[in-house]
């Protein structure tokens, strides 16, 4: 067995903002060297019951130090998964339960490594952060193969699915395309992180990289920073995070943190002006003589409602900066919103903040307008007979997203234009009295799962070059049918229960 006495290491799980329920595990063992995440799929009771079992039955047989680490790793997982699939037949309540994790065992001054899923292990050594876990998953493939940047597929909309998992169906320790084993050094001077997406979705890695790096030996404080920095940035899931230091892990050098060939043009500035800090250091005896010490600006959480420190979402939001959250205590508001670049403006619980017209008013209840990277989330947007709403929300030239959201009654419920590419997921637009959705112009919008009924138009219209991308809507009752040259790119993947065809839908990949 390894001396891991002198690792620094710690680990944490929180539910996130959005889910009451918390469908991760972890398990650190620091004396054998065992450390483990996972996270559950199935939804309430039967995800935290995947994430359990296969805690358990991973302990028990890494626990178990016979054959090599490799071996161990392939069979625990198998293990695991077998008796996930079988707990699963055997309860109706648990039926489809599943889920991915990461696993890595340290030995002899390496880690071996085994994944299956979405969760990741990240090293961090040298000044850099290399993923070293690949993600099984169709938005993760194309990230690991350069095809999108990590910014962009933090963002897809199909970052929840996975091709592979824990416990859908029998496995044995070698199967092909499975398990994910790999050994890589560890060495005293690096550190090994294990998260769940709930991390690698909200926060970029090279934030992780800077909090880690700036808190080395105090893996506690790295963790906590991490889980926070998760939930300022939406809290969409829950976030799991075990960080292990060797006894040699430092913050990196002024050398050590040199821009590479293809860094952008800021992280060159950035690099230069520390250079410059460095040498401005040696020069001065005391920075304070001279100029004020830094101020660091962190994002915040701005509250808005009864008895909160903002009494309007338009208050809130113009005192906002791009990074800030806007939560919405639950109320009827009755204003105009518009949303604005990089903030995220969302009902503390979903569909609680009910958002009304604003008196005398005649335009949308929500616009963003030339806008890149802000968010809606979590509303009901209604019309009543003495405060009619011409649009719901209105979209120009913007790339924002549109998640969780009701829509009631509205002229029209959601008015896309331009040529930006905003992301309308999971609402809900009805009983509008014109289109549900109407797409105008180059925009290249990407609708899915959205549940759209009884509008007294269109459900969805798109016109004068729209070119929107479907996937998984539903679409009933609208009085005008979806048009004939939509319906072929729409049959295959989406419900159109107007359409007395048969619906073929594809099998796609596992959603968590």
């Amino acid at each position: 067995m390894a001396d891991n006495s002198k690792l620094k290491l710690f680990g944490a799980s929180d539910p996130g903002r959005v889910r009451r329920n918390n469908e991760d595990a972890l398990h650190v063992d620091a004396e054998r060297g065992i450390f483990l995440v996972v996270d559950g799929i199935g939804g309430q009771a039967a995800g935290e019951k995947a994430a359990e079992i296969a805690v358990g039955r991973v302990r028990a047989r890494l626990e178990r130090q016979t054959g090599t680490a490799e071996q161990r790793v392939r069979e625990a997982i198998a293990m695991a998964n077998n008796e996930i699939l079988r707990a699963a037949q055997g309860n109706p309540e648990w039926e489809g339960m599943a889920c991915v994790l990461t696993v890595a065992v340290l030995e002899n001054g390496s880690a071996v490594v085994g994944h299956v899923g979405d969760s990741r292990l990240y090293q961090i050594r040298h000044g850099e952060i290399r993923k070293i876990t690949h993600d099984h998953s169709p938005v993760g493939e194309r990230e690991d193969n350069h095809e999108i940047s990590e910014e962009e597929a933090m963002r897809h909309p199909r970052r929840n699915e996975v091709f592979r998992d824990v416990g859908s169906e029998e496995h044995a320790p070698d199967d092909k395309d499975f398990i994910e084993v790999q050994r890589v050094p560890f060495e005293p001077g690096s550190a090994l992180l294990l998260c769940s997406d709930g991390l690698s979705d909200q926060v970029e890695s090279r934030v992780i990289q800077r909090t880690v790096e700036s808190n080395a030996g105090n893996p506690e404080e790295a963790v906590r920073l991490l889980i926070g920095a998760a939930n300022a940035a939406g809290g969409k899931d829950n976030v799991t995070v075990v960080l292990v230091e060797g006894e040699g892990f430092t913050g990196p050098s002024v050398a050590a943190v040199t821009p590479k060939r293809g860094e952008s043009l800021m992280a060159r500035v950035l690099f230069f002006a520390a250079g410059l800090a460095v040498a401005a250091g040696a020069a001065w005896f005391t920075r304070a003589e001279w100029a004020p010490p830094p101020v660091v600006v962190k994002p915040q959480v701005l509250t808005v409602g009864k008895d909160a420190a903002y009494p309007s979402i338009a208050a809130a939001m113009s005192a906002a900066r791009s990074g800030d959250t806007v939560e919405v205590l639950s109320g009827e508001y009755s204003e105009q919103v518009h949303l604005a670049a990089g903030v995220t403006l969302r009902s503390k619980f979903p569909r609680e903040a009910v958002l009304r017209a604003a008196p005398l008013s005649t335009g949308a209840a929500v616009i963003a307008e030339n806008i890149k990277g802000g968010r809606f989330s979590g509303f009901r947007v209604l019309a009543a007979k003495d405060l009619a709403i011409s649009v719901g929300i209105q979209i120009e030239n913007s790339s924002v997203e549109v998640d969780d959201v009701e829509v009631e009654g509205a002229g029209i419920g959601v008015e896309i234009k331009g040529a930006a590419s905003p992301v309308l997921r999971a609402n809900s637009i009805h009983d509008c009295l014109n289109e549900g959705v109407l797409i105008l112009g180059g925009s290249q919008a990407w609708i899915s799962h959205n549940d759209i009924r009884r509008n007294k138009g269109a459900g969805l219209a798109a016109r004068d070059g729209a070119r929107p991308s479907l996937l998984g809507n539903v679409f009933e009752k609208n009085a005008v049918d979806v048009p004939d040259e939509l319906k072929p790119a729409l049959k295959d993947q989406n419900l159109l229960l107007d359409i007395p065809a048969v619906v073929h839908k594809p099998a796609t990949p596992a959603k968590k």
